[in-house]
């Protein structure tokens, strides 16, 4: 089981480069960096939460300038989205923002990618919640054919495009791993159809074991499982373990290096108890 970190990279705290490299020296396999283009300053949407949506997700940079920061910052780090609102961006400019990081990095991008949850703010970028999954699907799905192919075409009820070209490709082949992220009832299916791991919220009691097992039951492939948001507890990180989790990420708190540097040592104190060295 691999061991990663989740951050919201935000223009007050840490830089984005500065956190990778001290991500990276602390042992750490990978860092996630969190992503909302915005929002909307009016809302019905509530925080999955609870409670006042933190300043955090106001304050992000870029998604993927902030990942380009990473890339370049650190050597053996895997650097990723977690999670790309898909839904918000149009698939070609993102599959060239994928395939561009993956070539500059060396091979070492994740693409967590999900629907999110604030409705205001997708409907703001064009997207009819109502149909946000299956537009979701097709943007994964276009995204895959232009990174494996030279001339891609997609024609599906909601992306379309025929015969372009589009360079860099990913390095890695034959693209990065693509990271379903979510928790909803529906969430297996998109795993199924086109992820190659699912990657949801960590969740306390049975419930994500048992649709673990269900994943496995249907899957007629390997799936990895990795879990974000998981608190930095020795017991907790041994029952997924034993579960056979792929990598667990932990959340970090955005500030300075007196709010980030506790953080980090409180989960490095964790893995450290899960191996017996302490």
């Amino acid at each position: 089981m691999e061991f990663g970190i989740g951050y919201f990279p935000t223009h007050d705290a840490v830089s984005p480069g500065a956190f990778a490299r001290l991500v990276e020296e602390h042992g750490n396999e990978s860092l996630f960096f969190a992503e909302h283009t915005h929002i909307p300053a009016s809302r019905d949407s509530p925080y999955p939460g609870g409670g006042e949506l933190p300043r955090k997700y106001i304050h992000t940079y870029d998604l993927f300038v902030a990942l380009t920061a990473a890339a370049e910052a650190t050597a053996r780090l895997r650097v990723g989205s977690g999670i790309c609102l898909v839904i918000e961006h149009d698939p070609i400019i993102c599959a060239k923002q994928v395939a561009s990081i993956d070539h500059l990095s060396g091979g070492r991008f994740e693409f967590g990618v999900g629907a999110g949850w604030n409705r205001e703010e997708m409907a703001n970028h064009g997207t009819d919640p109502r149909t946000r999954m299956r537009l979701f699907a097709e943007r994964v799905e276009a995204m895959r054919a232009i990174w494996t192919h030279d001339e891609a075409s997609y024609h599906g009820d909601l992306v379309s495009f025929e015969r372009i070209w589009s360079w860099p490709k990913p390095l890695q082949r034959p693209h990065p791993p693509v990271l379903v992220g979510g928790n909803g009832p529906t969430v297996l299916d998109r795993v199924l159809a086109f992820g190659d791991a699912w990657f949801p919220n960590f969740a306390r009691g049975d419930e994500l074991l048992e649709r673990v097992a269900e994943l496995r039951a249907r899957a007629d492939r390997p799936i990895p499982v990795m879990a974000m948001g998981v608190p930095a507890d020795p017991a907790v990180l041994e029952r997924l373990l034993e579960a056979g989790f792929a990598r667990v990420v932990h959340w970090i708190p955005s500030g300075n290096l007196g709010v980030v540097e506790p953080a980090l040592a409180r989960w490095e104190t964790a893995i450290a108890k899960l191996h017996g060295e302490t």
